[in-house]
């Protein structure tokens, strides 16, 4: 018995693998913000200032934000303030979660073509060669393959087993397909949930930015006893609409990759119980 859960454990185990967020993300997060300091604060992305001369970043200055003259869009892009590298992890996140779904997503889909692989199993099916069927599993491998052989192994097993009858083997064989497929399902759906969530928080942060930097605008409309500050003006307008088109792009990009991958969990789902219900069905006439 001890024996058994122990491989269960090791079964899920496997099939939960992958990234993990609670290391992965406060990794990304170090990496937004040296990228925001370091590679949009370089000052050569500025316009020359003997204030800025020889340092590695103008985050280690003491240069006001409406003194920074920035000449490329990187430039541009830090003056997005402190917001940035939030979002700039978002993005990061999106892009490195996004890598991982899609090798492990093409690893589930097996060896060969998963649609001739369909075909050919369902017509072994309907001529009852079941060795050949789980052989065919074996050279496809991945998730489809795995369900399905899991599904034809008890097949075997339970045409040899006389102490149930028809109804109590077409249970356990449903049982079978529906537990092999439960095991296999968190391996395609993990971490689809931060990409869901960044296709709202990242706007929800961006709105926060777009927020802050309008009040730094009105602060420098309303300072100066009437005369208003149009530097500070321009850097508040710049921030809010820095961290908006930063926001919407990542939230954008967030969720046509979730759908993408939402899809193609959808279409692996759909070829197991296409598979299974040619597995039942087969049962069901050559086992009288």
């Amino acid at each position: 018995m001890e024996m058994n859960v122990s491989n269960e454990e090791q079964v899920v185990a496997k099939k939960t693998g992958g990234l993990n967020p609670a290391i992965i993300l406060p990794i990304l997060l170090l990496i937004g913000v040296l990228i925001y300091v370091f590679v949009f604060g370089n000052p050569g992305n500025f316009k020359a200032d003997p204030r800025i001369s020889g340092v590695s970043s103008v985050a280690f200055t003491d240069i006001a934000a409406k003194d920074l003259h920035p000449e490329s869009a990187m430039g541009m892009i830090y003056m997005g303030g402190f917001i940035v590298p939030i979002l700039i992890t978002f993005m990061i996140t999106v892009i490195v979660f996004s890598i991982e779904r899609f090798l492990v997503l093409n690893k589930a889909k097996g060896n060969g073509n998963l649609d001739h692989f369909v075909v050919k199993v369902r017509s072994l099916l309907n001529q009852n060669r079941i060795d050949e069927a789980i052989e065919e599993c074996d050279r496809q491998r991945g998730t489809v393959g795995n369900v399905v052989r899991e599904g034809l192994t008890t097949y075997k097993v339970l045409s040899n087993d006389h102490s149930m009858d028809k109804e109590q083997k077409m249970a356990a064989l449903n049982k079978s397909i529906e537990e092999a497929t439960t095991l296999e399902m968190p391996m395609l759906e993990k971490n689809m949930m931060i990409l869901s969530t960044l296709g709202t928080v990242a706007t929800l942060v961006a709105l926060l930015g777009t927020v802050l930097g309008m009040i730094r605008a009105f602060f420098a409309l309303g300072a100066g006893g009437g005369t208003p500050d149009s530097a500070a003006l321009s850097v508040g307008i710049a921030e809010a609409l820095i961290n908006t088109a930063l926001g919407i792009g990542t939230s954008a990009i967030a969720i046509i990759l979730y759908n993408f991958f939402t899809s193609k969990i959808d279409g692996l789902t759909y070829k197991i119980d296409e598979i299974a219900m040619s597995i039942q069905q087969s049962f069901a006439e050559f086992n009288k």
